[in-house]
């Protein structure tokens, strides 16, 4: 029988939510999880895990098919039935650790305070209670002195879309395809449609469109990560529509017939088996009565925080539901930062300019801090050294010798930022992440004994290069492999 009073009432079982039940559980406190789905949301389920495990899969079936260096591969066959099982059981491998955690917390213990876990609906009735809706239809009231918003988002889909889950589907329903679609148009080129761009291009199953409005793929990194991408994409098959806008989008005879309308005013038609729609994600928050709570949100309906506290003090929000950065581990830790705020720990605030990402692209695109486009756009200063993938000897041992990585500085020598494009890519950025949080330098980068052979030496090339002091010299091979720029 569960009380009817927490300490703390955390709305959301995904990485935000989990994360901060835990912290709260360290700290001695009685905490009610609410869940109405699958315990780690898109943090395992159609999203971080899940996705990630399908792109490692399909590269592992590309690199199965390469040919030269030595070796012929011929006939590779691929079962997306055993894809979508190993997907699978990589999914229940970490779900069940984290449930296996949830049932061990909800049992009495020295080291921590408990942690219960009610799966259903909840909905705010005053700022300190919330009504649970059970599956069964039963309705439960309790009370908590602290809330956590941590219900997550869910795919945006633009107006005049219908999506069926079957012929139009979204990142939540890609994965439940039974079969590689023999085409498939991708609409939306940020990171989540190029994601599985990249998938169903590797597997060479599929005839792919990608589209977006934006005169470029990936449109908020640098325009030289974009056309990187892109050439790899043309290499691919995967054809890259540039600037169309969707006419229409509709379901005939079995089939997605899709309409682009050109800036010169043609229009054309196409069909293909599938639709994947990849326009962005929303917060989930209709369903809770935050109103009620006093809970402020802006138009879209995300929730407006400040170090993740809500406009009531005692409510504190999570990850993507106030989608200022919608990444499993910026929810992670605004997560475990809340519950800390919230009882009086005091922690250090969360520094978003040293905040890392990986893309899991052809080829892997990894970056930390600023690029070029955001310091111009907030008017830093700042100089930036390219070196090439050619350069750098882990990419010759691998044969990968496409890409680039790029460092940016200011003028007096600080971090700033860093994009690496090509394998190994996330090699690079936590070490950078950690010199950008503490003001560190090119001189640091330099003065570092780097593994070898290794792709992070690339990044101390950059370093090198910005101090008039790099091993291979831009005056011998030229800015097709070293340049250095200012903005």
């Amino acid at each position: 029988m569960l009380p009817s009073r927490f300490d703390l009432c955390v709305l959301g079982a995904g990485p935000a939510g989990y994360a901060a039940a835990v912290r709260a559980h360290d700290l001695g406190k009685k905490v009610l999880l609410v869940e109405r789905g699958r315990i780690g949301g898109a943090g395992i389920h159609a999203g971080a895990l899940s996705s990630k495990t399908m792109w490692h899969l399909s590269n592992e079936y590309a690199n199965a098919c390469r040919t030269g260096r030595g070796y012929l591969a011929g006939d590779v066959q691929v079962s997306y039935a055993a894809v979508m099982e190993s997907l699978r059981q990589a999914v229940s491998e970490l779900r069940g650790l984290l449930e296996q955690q949830l049932e061990g917390l909800a049992q009495p213990a020295d080291t921590g305070g408990p942690v219960w876990l009610l799966k259903g609906t909840g909905r705010f009735l005053s700022p300190h209670a919330i009504e649970v809706a059970q599956i069964d239809g039963s309705l439960l009231r309790y009370q908590a002195d602290h809330f956590l918003i941590a219900t997550g988002s869910k795919p945006r889909v633009p107006d005049g879309i219908n999506v069926d889950g079957v012929h139009i589907v979204t990142s939540d329903q890609i994965e439940d395809l039974e079969v590689f679609p023999r085409s498939l148009v991708i609409l939306g080129a940020g990171v989540v449609g190029c994601e599985y761009a990249t998938i169903f291009g590797n597997f060479r199953r599929t005839r792919i469109h990608l589209l977006d409005r934006q005169p470029r793929i990936l449109p908020f990194e640098d325009e030289d990560i974009s056309e990187e991408v892109s050439r790899s994409f043309e290499r691919m098959g995967i054809i890259v529509h540039r600037e169309p806008e969707l006419a229409s989008m509709r379901v005939v005879d079995g089939q997605v017939e899709f309409v682009l309308q050109h800036p010169a005013g043609t229009r054309e038609p196409h069909r293909v088996e599938r639709a994947l729609i990849s326009t962005g994600r929303a917060a989930n928050t209709a369903s809770l009565d935050l109103a009620a709570a006093g809970v402020r949100v802006d138009a879209r309906g995300s929730v407006i925080t400040e170090q993740t506290r809500t406009s009531a003090p005692h409510i504190y929000a999570a990850g993507d539901v106030s989608m200022d950065v919608a990444l499993a581990n910026v929810a992670e830790l605004e997560g475990r930062v809340a519950v800390e705020r919230m009882f009086g720990q005091e922690p250090r605030p969360i520094c978003y300019e040293a905040l890392s990402t990986i893309m899991f692209l052809a080829p892997e695109v990894a970056a930390v801090g600023l690029n070029e486009q955001q310091a111009r756009q907030r008017q830093v200063p700042y100089r930036f050294a390219v070196v090439q993938n050619r350069l750098v000897s882990r990419n010759i041992a691998m044969g990968a010798t496409e890409g680039f990585l790029k460092l940016l500085a200011t003028p007096e020598g600080h971090i700033l930022g860093l994009r690496v494009v090509g394998p190994q890519a996330s090699s690079t950025v936590q070490g950078i992440a950690f010199l950008i949080e503490t003001q560190g330098t090119l001189e640091q980068i330099d003065g570092c004994l780097h593994p070898h052979p290794a792709i992070p030496e690339g990044v101390q090339e950059c370093a090198r290069l910005l101090l008039g002091r790099s091993l291979h010299k831009a005056s011998i091979f030229g800015p097709e492999l070293l340049r250095c720029g200012s903005g």
